[in-house]
């Protein structure tokens, strides 16, 4: 027989308390948001934000906004900023270390109250998180990704980027490389290069710390990533020979600095990075300086200032990595990742599986020689725009301050379309 009216009832509410127990349990699935919202207390609320920073994740993720906190504390001084999350635990974490105020938002609908009633024009996004859309609906903010990272990585061209109104990214190698590769997307209009103001506080750092008797070799790895064509990592293929042979060389330090989520689909990976984890900290030190070590700071910024030269992956960090002018290598995967040309990768010395066993002669060559130096100095400029200390930061803020401007134009425009149409409309219903 159909169910009654009152039974259906009954059965949705306890659905909702199961599910409400689970997620106070904490036995919610990896990765799902446990969506314990401050709701009750926000709907009939307004907010005095005009930036909202919109992150869905669990905290597995959190290093991907760690790296904004910085900057977002800076446009916070000047413009009023809040993170809203879909998981109190994120929650939690974000309000504990960024200092900026945070709110736990679980139903679309709490959103759509709080933003019709307050002042927020931005909404800035730091991954292609599928829960992105559900504050992506709000037509009368502008929307900007930010991601966490800019790099040579085919998929950092992804059709996803169309979903918002503009991307900021690093550079112009960055708005050069959407326009090549993206489909039907003009990359020159909604591109704007604010460079990696991540890097103003790194660089100061650097210039303070002096440098070790023993040069220090920074060897930091991606992950495995979210499927073959973008195993860009190379811990397991690459890792422990790279690792040893440079310690055993007795020539140089060698701080190791994992991706956070290394070995999370692929178990080798995990296997490698233990392992490098466990020879290093056996590893006897350098005859002079401190120790070998890894490095799982979440601010990469006192390894970057610590290393003389970077052994990295096709990632973000070799990019990040051209701020410092210092020498880099470049490995190439094993797998199936597709590796497009870049300016970067065309000039930084590769590191193929089949080549590991002439590391250390390479390492030797550009820490002694630097032959790429000139060229790798252009193409700071090229990948990064102003590397000045502060510039960048206050480009991403000039920029943020242009989009609300840009807002608050469509929503005047739209307002007075809509007069008008409603105006018509009465002419013509008119006796």
């Amino acid at each position: 027989m159909p169910a009654t009216p009152r039974g259906a009832t009954l059965r949705r509410r306890i659905r909702s308390a199961g599910g409400k127990v689970i997620r106070r349990l904490g036995v919610l699935p990896g990765g799902t948001p446990d969506k314990l919202g401050e709701d009750a207390a926000l709907l009939g609320t307004s907010w005095p934000y005009e930036v909202l920073v919109y992150f869905a994740d669990t905290p597995e993720a959190l290093y991907q906004i760690e790296q904004w906190y910085d900057t977002l504390r800076a446009l916070d001084a000047e413009h009023r900023v809040v993170v809203v999350t879909q998981d109190s635990r994120t929650t939690r974490a974000i309000r504990r270390d960024s200092g900026l105020d945070v709110r736990t938002v679980a139903h679309y609908t709490t959103l759509d109250d709080v933003l019709g009633r307050s002042p927020t024009k931005l909404a800035l996004y730091v991954n292609h998180n599928p829960e992105n859309f559900s504050c992506l609906r709000f037509g009368n903010l502008v929307h900007a990704s930010l991601m966490h990272g800019d790099s040579d990585k085919l998929v950092t061209v992804s059709n996803q980027t169309k979903a918002y109104d503009f991307s900021f990214v690093a550079g112009q190698a960055a708005v050069d490389r959407m326009g090549r590769f993206a489909t039907l997307y003009d990359a020159d209009a909604r591109c704007v290069p604010v460079g990696r103001p991540q890097l103003d506080d790194q660089l100061s750092l650097r210039s303070a710390t002096p440098r070790g008797p023993v040069p220090t070799v920074l060897y930091a790895p991606t992950w495995e990533g979210g499927q073959p064509s973008a195993e860009y990592g190379t811990v397991a293929t690459h890792g422990p020979a790279i690792v040893r042979a440079l310690v055993e060389s007795g020539r140089y330090r060698v701080v190791y600095r994992p991706h956070p989520l290394t070995g999370v689909r692929v178990p080798e990976y995990g296997d490698a990075d233990t392992a490098i984890r466990d020879y290093l900290a056996a590893a006897p030190a350098p005859s002079e300086g401190p120790g070998h070590r890894t490095d799982t700071h979440r601010d990469v910024g006192p390894a970057f200032a610590a290393a003389d030269l970077l052994v990295c992956d096709v990632s973000g960090v070799a990019m990040d990595w051209l701020a410092t002018g210092e020498p880099l290598v470049v490995t190439r995967p094993a797998g199936d990742a597709v590796i497009a040309t870049s300016p970067l990768l065309d000039l930084a010395p590769a590191l193929p599986a089949q080549d590991l066993d002439g590391v250390v002669a390479l390492v030797d060559r550009e820490l002694g020689d630097d032959p790429t130096r000139d060229e790798r100095l252009r193409l700071r400029d090229h990948y990064l725009g102003d590397t000045t200390p502060g510039a960048a930061t206050r480009r991403f803020i000039d920029a943020c301050e242009r989009l609300m401007e840009i807002r608050d134009r469509e929503v005047e425009r739209i307002a007075h379309e809509r007069a008008r149409g409603a105006g018509q409309t009465h002419e013509q219903t008119s006796p």
